[in-house]
């Protein structure tokens, strides 16, 4: 049976462009709730984002995993933070600086979501090739990041995929210290993250301070920064948009996230649950369309 129902939100349980769950997969949820199923999303947005993901429902995201893992809630109280240091951070700026990267360090505010700040010594650059989010979120442009700890920090991205991948691939190399990878195959991000500590840390985390064994946990992403999730569950679900990494790892496969197919897995579950039996999805001779 499963207990605990964990999902990745962008391009995964709400579709890319899309302004929030739908109302089927918010009403699904809630009947998890109701059945005794915990759901918690996991996902590298901040739990300030999670109001207008979720409709100002509250229920939905008290347990959760956020900001790629670096803060774990279990029914609304914190259960783990953890923080990048500043001075990393500078690094990562120095090396796009260093290499003339179209590629620019954005750090969030943990209460306001919208509340982002890019990092470069050259504000022209930015203004003359800025990202897809400069019109919508970015509130300032400064020259270093400021001394502190920050949970929330990604790469706004004013560059092709492939140089994306190239960029992802240096920073490993040059600032080891630090996790990259990409959150979406559309969104121009790169997620950075504390190396050590990730999704899959916080799933089984959430699984542990709920009572859970992880065999009757179930998690749904689509991603690079969730693979290591996907490969931390032994009832691991692709969506058919999912990243190739993440279709080869997952242990079953759903239809397409913006055909509402989480939410069909939901329902599954739910009916699964009730009639004692493995849903649907978990099996080799299932079919999505």
């Amino acid at each position: 049976m499963i207990k605990l129902v964990l999902s990745d939100l962008d391009d995964t349980l709400i579709p890319f462009g899309a302004p929030r769950a739908s109302a089927r997969a918010l009403r699904d949820i809630r009947a998890l709730q109701v059945a005794g199923v915990h759901f918690a999303p996991v996902t590298g947005r901040v739990p300030a984002a999670m109001s207008w993901m979720f409709g100002d429902d509250e229920t939905c995201y008290a347990t959760g995993a956020f900001a790629n893992g670096q803060v774990v809630r279990v029914d609304g109280r914190t259960v783990k933070w953890v923080a990048i240091e500043s001075g990393l951070l500078q690094q990562v700026v120095d090396v796009l600086d260093g290499e003339c990267l179209d590629v620019w360090l954005a750090l969030y505010g943990l209460t306001d979501p919208a509340h982002v700040s890019l990092v470069s010594p050259h504000p022209d650059r930015i203004l003359a090739n800025p990202p897809d989010t400069w019109d919508g979120h970015t509130q300032c442009i400064l020259p270093r990041v400021p001394t502190g700890s920050y949970v929330k920090a990604n790469l706004q991205c004013s560059c092709s995929r492939q140089e994306m991948t190239k960029v992802r691939d240096l920073l490993r190399l040059r600032v080891p210290e630090l996790g990259f990878v990409m959150p979406s195959l559309v969104a121009r991000v790169i997620d950075v993250s504390a190396l050590g500590w990730g999704k899959a840390d916080a799933v089984l985390l959430i699984a542990h301070e709920l009572g859970i064994d992880p065999t009757e946990a179930c998690a749904f992403g689509d991603s690079e920064n969730d693979l290591s999730m996907i490969r931390a569950l032994p009832n691991s679900v692709a969506v058919a948009n999912a990243d190739e990494s993440v279709q080869q790892a997952a242990a079953w496969h759903i239809g397409l996230s913006r055909d509402d197919a989480v939410a069909q897995a939901f329902e599954d579950i739910l009916a699964a649950n009730a009639e004692g039996r493995r849903p649907s999805f978990m099996s080799k001779d299932f079919t999505h369309e």
